[in-house]
């Protein structure tokens, strides 16, 4: 049987480690998400969403869609209509970003899961070096609250594909 957590205990667990610095981490040593855990996300109810700004959007400043790039790859985000607050900061109308590296986006009515695939910008940064295994990669853009939940409707960038020399 899996507890489910009050809301409140999961909030200050996904923001314990939104404040490192991720401006030069290449995150392939975080945990991925176990098999318990992926089951209890995809059993929990969904939370409350923020509302978004209409109009609002992130996007990529560098890499473009289609480069050819060697490590490390600075990766450069933008936002559109809306502000980029820390982690935990319930300004109106702001988040902080999501990288997603070579997966699918994530439920939209749960925390932005934190893995090698969902990297958390907690700290408000809006940028970040990465080091890639040579080939193809997508990055796509999510934006989430305080408390890492994206946005209603949520604000995303269109996928990036890139080729990793």
């Amino acid at each position: 049987m899996i507890k489910r957590l009050p809301v409140a205990i999961i909030a200050v667990l996904m923001l314990g480690g939104c404040g490192e610095d991720s401006s030069t981490a290449d995150d392939a040593s975080a945990p991925a998400e176990t098999t318990a855990e992926t089951e209890a996300a995809a059993a929990a109810p969904a939370l409350p969403r923020t509302p978004s700004v209409p109009g609002a959007g992130v996007f990529f400043i560098t890499p473009a869609d289609g480069d050819t790039v060697t490590n490390p790859i600075t990766v450069e985000f933008g936002i559109a209509d809306m502000t980029v607050a820390k982690a935990g900061d319930n300004t109106p109308q702001s988040g902080h970003h999501h990288l997603i590296v070579d997966a699918e986006l994530p439920d939209f009515g749960q925390p932005i899961p934190a893995s090698e695939h969902y990297i958390h910008f907690g700290d408000g940064s809006t940028s970040t070096e990465l080091n890639l295994t040579p080939g193809t990669h997508t990055l796509q853009l999510l934006l989430g609250d305080h408390l890492h939940i994206p946005h209603d409707p949520p604000v995303k960038s269109a996928p990036v594909t890139i080729v990793v020399k």
